[in-house]
């Protein structure tokens, strides 16, 4: 890559501004987390009714008092998250080639998903109300139609489970700490401790949601499809869902409040 690209990233990533938004984008990030998981306890008091996702944990944010003024701050810190690791992705420097772009394209994939929940926010607060379950079930009809549909959905599923794996695994790992520079003591142990609850709980989540898709192509059937809030839903019905959902809720609340250290002790 261009030493002038590189040379270029750097400073610009190096200015307090931009590191205090990014930091800013990981307290956006844990408010987030921390209302799905609320949300998810609410599908078990409610007895199956409720929407456990970003979208409702958005919406939540926009029906508050200040809410949509709030809600805009979660965006535009969620992008300047977003832009910071697209940014860090142009100047990381590794000792070989694989392991440099190996981290370029890991940071670029995070910044483009947190750009992604920059641009539902935005939406949300807009007045939109997109419909995550809704465009994956479309998404997975049309999908069907073609030869070899159900093939390509299943491996669609497989693909979601292999990331919500990746969670779990950092999670049981703790190697989310490489990123961080803990405190010493009880301190830093609570706040891994808390991380790792919060990593295989949003990986479980996702394996749930890598399943019904998966599911969805097995069986040709698009409207057994669905993202996180359908997963989390669909739980509530198999035997020992309800404990499950729980578990999960307090999977997220973890993570997020896990972010509000991370906004503290990221290295940026």
């Amino acid at each position: 890559m261009d030493d002038r690209v590189k040379a270029a990233a750097q400073k610009t990533e190096q200015t307090t501004t931009f590191r205090v938004l990014a930091r800013g984008g990981y307290v956006a990030t844990g408010l987030v987390h921390g209302l799905i998981g609320g949300l998810a306890f609410g599908i078990v008091v409610r007895r199956g009714s409720a929407e456990a996702d970003q979208i409702g944990a958005l919406t939540a944010i926009a029906e508050a008092p200040l809410g949509v003024a709030a809600l805009w701050a979660v965006a535009a810190l969620l992008l300047a998250l977003g832009v910071f690791h697209i940014v860090h992705g142009f100047s990381v420097e590794r000792s070989s080639r694989t392991k440099r772009w190996g981290r370029r394209i890991a940071e670029w994939g995070q910044g483009a998903a947190f750009c992604f929940m920059g641009g539902v926010a935005v939406a949300v607060v807009l007045g939109a109300r997109p419909d995550p379950d809704k465009t994956a079930e479309d998404a997975s009809r049309g999908l069907l139609t073609f030869p070899g549909g159900p093939v390509l959905l299943v491996i669609a599923g497989l693909g979601v489970a292999a990331v919500g794996a990746v969670w779990v695994y950092m999670g049981v790992r703790r190697s989310f700490r490489k990123q961080l520079q803990l405190p010493h003591g009880a301190a830093g142990k609570a706040i891994s401790a808390l991380g790792a609850v919060g990593f295989i709980g949003k990986g479980a989540a996702l394996l749930v949601v890598g399943f019904i898709i998966g599911f969805a192509g097995l069986h040709r059937d698009s409207e057994s499809a669905g993202a996180l809030d359908a997963a989390i839903t669909s739980l509530y019905g198999w035997p020992g869902g309800p404990g499950a959902i729980v578990a999960i809720g307090a999977g997220f609340i973890a993570y997020g409040i896990f972010c509000l250290f991370r906004a503290r002790y990221a290295e940026l």
